[in-house]
């Protein structure tokens, strides 16, 4: 423990000493640690494909990550996002990763799961595990309370997302690429091979190999858009599985063939900072590129 709080007060001084050299000083500080980390971004985007039944026109899904709760992030902000991403009223809501920084020593779990209750979808509620998910023993914790929140964990497995007519897409979710064991291959198995398939994954970098499989689309959070971005110079941390598609929008393979968003998410970690690199929530919408 001694060397964990080290290594914080080392990365906030360096932090505290780079804003500094760029004639930002104590405001530039104070703007990282408390503005900032509370400028909640809206982003909305389509998702067009000619596998989308016209069925799903319209159909508009929710995307929200890496809350950390219990690091500069409280339950009283989790109430307040669950009330802006109801405002939406959302057919589909997914989670894409890291609920809690330390699962193992959050006090307040059981208060969790009444929040995320309140969260409503008509299509239903999705998620997938991230690397704090599975650190600190907390691998059964997160599914318990992502259960208890009546979210469905996708751990490498498909479900098909049904309208009343029929038609379908298909949902796909693997495991984290830090600290878990994805498996597209497995999720794949029960996928129909017409259908349009939307991949969740915690870590961007996953794309180049989903970019393999007849994957439409992927969604990923883990990066947090670099988290603290400098002028002129990028983004001070990248982690791991995410230094290849660290925010936005990309269109990957050979024939651009899997496009992937990678939302920043809305907490922090290792840092109480957010600069240049504000929280996000993402609001898809679908449309069919068919013909009628």
């Amino acid at each position: 423990m001694p060397n964990k709080i080290q290594r914080r007060t080392f990365l906030k001084r360096t932090f505290g000493t780079i804003l500094t050299v760029l004639g930002l000083g104590s405001g530039g500080y104070f703007y990282a640690n408390r503005i900032e980390p509370s400028l909640l971004e809206i982003n909305k985007l389509d998702i067009k494909h000619s596998s989308i039944p016209t069925s799903f026109n319209g159909v508009k899904i929710v995307q929200f990550s890496d809350t950390h709760i219990g690091f500069h992030y409280n339950l009283h902000q989790l109430k307040k996002l669950v009330k802006k991403i109801n405002h939406f009223q959302p057919d589909l809501i997914f989670f894409t990763g890291d609920l809690m920084d330390e699962p193992n020593k959050y006090e307040e779990i059981n208060k969790i799961a009444p929040i995320l209750q309140q969260l409503h979808a008509t299509m239903g509620k999705y998620c997938i595990f991230g690397n704090h998910d599975h650190g600190g023993y907390g691998s059964e914790i997160y599914r318990n309370i992502m259960e208890l929140s009546n979210f469905t964990v996708l751990l490498n497995e498909s479900r098909l997302i049904r309208k009343n007519d029929g038609s379908y897409i298909s949902l796909l979710g693997i495991d984290d690429r830090m600290l878990g064991k994805p498996d597209l291959a497995q999720a794949m198995k029960q996928v129909p091979k017409s259908s349009f398939k939307l991949l969740l994954s915690h870590a961007p970098d996953v794309a180049d190999d989903a970019s393999t499989y007849q994957i439409h689309w992927q969604l990923s959070g883990h990066s947090h858009g670099g988290q603290v971005k400098i002028p002129f110079i990028g983004a001070l941390v990248v982690p791991p599985f995410a230094q290849n598609y660290p925010e936005g929008y990309y269109s990957i393979g050979d024939n651009n063939n899997l496009e992937l968003y990678v939302n920043r998410g809305i907490g922090t970690t290792r840092l109480p900072f957010r600069f240049m690199a504000k929280p996000e929530l993402t609001v898809f919408t679908l449309y069919s590129l068919k013909s009628d």
